[in-house]
C-alpha cells in the first residue's frame, strides 16, 4: 500500500483574510484534507470552518500535537499516512515545524519514508528578518531566552557579542505578556551601537517593524508592544 503524504500547511498569524496570506493551493489543499495534527484542535477547526472544508467538520480527524506531547505518542499520529491518507500538520499560528512541536512529526514522518510537502504561508520570523533591515545573509532564531533579569542579560550579551564576530542577526521572541520587560532588557543591556528591531503584529493590520539603537528607543519612546505577538532582533 502506498503511504500518504503529510502536507505541513501555513495558518494566518492572526485575524487576517485568508486570500490575503495564503496562496488559492494551499487553501484548496487544506480544504480536501480529512485527516490533521494540529498544535490546538480547536483553533484547527475555525481554521478549517473558514476555509470551509469540503468534508463537515464532525468527519474531519485532528489529533493534537504539542510541546506536552511525549515522544511515545507520535508513531501513533502517523497511522492515517502509513494507511495511504494524506494528513494535514497545522501549527497554532504560520509555518508549522517551525519554532513548532510538529517538527517531531516531520522528523519521524521522515525517518519512515513518508513524503513531506511543505506549503507556501507566513512566517513570523522569515517577515520580521526581511522588514528589519538586518543582515539577512547569516542569521539564527534562539527561541526563548531565560526569564530570570540576570540570565537574560548574560544571553544577550553572548548573542550580541556573537552577532559582532560573526555579523549575524540574532532572532528570538518572548512570551507577549513579557514583551516589554524584554525590550527594556535589550536597552540596558546591549551597546549603543547596536541595532535592535522590534516587530508586531506580523502580517495584521496593525503590524509595526522598527529598528532603533538603544539611544534611539529611548528618545522616540516605546513601542505599545504588550500581549500583542512580536519577534524580537538584533544585530551588533
Amino acid at each position: 500500500m502506498n503511504k500518504g503524504i503529510l502536507y505541513l500547511i501555513p495558518v494566518p498569524l492572526g485575524q487576517s483574510p485568508l486570500d490575503t496570506v495564503l496562496p488559492l493551493a494551499v487553501r484548496e489543499r487544506a480544504r480536501q484534507l480529512r485527516f490533521f495534527v494540529a498544535e490546538n484542535a480547536k483553533s484547527a477547526r475555525a481554521f478549517l470552518k473558514s476555509l470551509p472544508s469540503t468534508t463537515p467538520l464532525q468527519q474531519i480527524g485532528i489529533q493534537e500535537l504539542s510541546e506536552h506531547t511525549p515522544a511515545s505518542a507520535l508513531p501513533a499520529l502517523l497511522a492515517p499516512l502509513l494507511a495511504g491518507a494524506d494528513v494535514g500538520l497545522i501549527s497554532e499560528a504560520g509555518c508549522p515545524a517551525v519554532a513548532d512541536p510538529g517538527a517531531n512529526l516531520v522528523a519521524l514522518a521522515q525517518r519512515e519514508g513518508i513524503r513531506v510537502v511543505p506549503m507556501i504561508g507566513p512566517s513570523s520570523i522569515l517577515l520580521a528578518l526581511m522588514g528589519s533591515g538586518l543582515s539577512g545573509q547569516n542569521f539564527a532564531f534562539h527561541g526563548y531566552l531565560p526569564i530570570k533579569d540576570e540570565e537574560r542579560q548574560k544571553r544577550l550579551r553572548e548573542l550580541e557579542k556573537d552577532s559582532r564576530q560573526e555579523k549575524r542577526t540574532q532572532i528570538f521572541i518572548e512570551t507577549p505578556y513579557r514583551n516589554r520587560q524584554m525590550l527594556e532588557t535589550l536597552l540596558k543591556t546591549c551597546a549603543d551601537s547596536t541595532r535592535i528591531c522590534v516587530a508586531t503584529d506580523l502580517s495584521l493590520n496593525d503590524e509595526s517593524i522598527m529598528t532603533r539603537t538603544p539611544a534611539e528607543w529611548r528618545r522616540q519612546g516605546l513601542p505599545e508592544i504588550d500581549r500583542r505577538p512580536t519577534v524580537f532582533l538584533l544585530q551588533a
